[in-house]
């Protein structure tokens, strides 16, 4: 699983994740300091007092895991059935002829150019 279909962890993972946290939070609510609660759940004291923190300043809500980071996706379901398409063709099809690796460059400029969305870098192909 890749770390932005939900962070590296699988279903199971990310709910035994949310369990935790919601342990934490009864915990710190019972006036339990950050070190106890490090050694109760097994997990880091710094992650603990990080916790500790999001609790105080926004209760319950500030615990709960947060979306994948980054922007979100500019291309449609459909974009992306295409983009697959144009991948699975290989970077010789696009332009490209030294070799047939994709980098991340040469699918910025292939969607660029294909769906005329802005991307941070473009290389010509050639």
């Amino acid at each position: 699983m890749r770390y932005a279909d939900g962070g590296g962890l699988t279903a199971a993972g990310r709910q035994r994740r949310e369990a935790v946290r919601r342990q934490v939070a009864e915990l710190f609510e019972r006036k339990i300091k950050p070190l106890e609660v490090a050694q109760r759940l097994r997990v880091s004291r710094k992650s603990a007092y990080r916790w500790h923190q999001l609790w105080r300043d926004g209760g319950i809500e500030a615990l709960d895991s947060r979306r994948p980071s980054g922007s979100r996706c500019r291309l449609s379901p459909r974009c992306l059935g295409k983009l697959a398409a144009y991948l699975e063709e290989g970077p010789a099809a696009h332009g490209w002829v030294e070799d047939q690796v994709w980098t991340a460059a040469r699918v910025a400029t292939l969607i660029g150019g294909k769906f005329h969305v802005p991307t941070a870098s473009r290389v010509p192909p050639g």
